[in-house]
């Protein structure tokens, strides 16, 4: 029996992709300098604008991701100590009715 490879099991595949999402964002940020955007707020006009800011939103939402983790985190044993104290109950097979 061979163990099943998958598309991304080959670093090839993986740095393929990387670099076509570099490349498609060097393209877009490019693309910014040359479109005209009808725009709504003035900010929105700084070159980049929508780069920088999605960037700036991804890192806060990592950030507070984190300090959510510290929020809801348990401990390893959290379900086990549970079933400590309140085992389930047996299962009951035909002859035990």
């Amino acid at each position: 029996m061979s163990i099943r490879r998958y598309i991304f099991d080959e670093p090839k595949n993986v740095r393929r992709v990387v670099r076509g999402l570099i490349a498609a964002c060097v393209i877009l940020f490019g693309l910014d300098a040359v479109l005209h955007r009808h725009v709504d707020h003035p900010w929105e006009a700084f070159f980049g604008f929508y780069a920088l800011y999605g960037f700036v939103a991804c890192v806060l939402l990592v950030l507070l991701a984190k300090e959510m983790r510290r929020l809801v985190m348990r401990e390893e044993n959290y379900y086990q100590e549970g079933l400590e104290k309140n085992p389930p109950p047996k299962e009951r097979d035909a002859h035990d009715v």
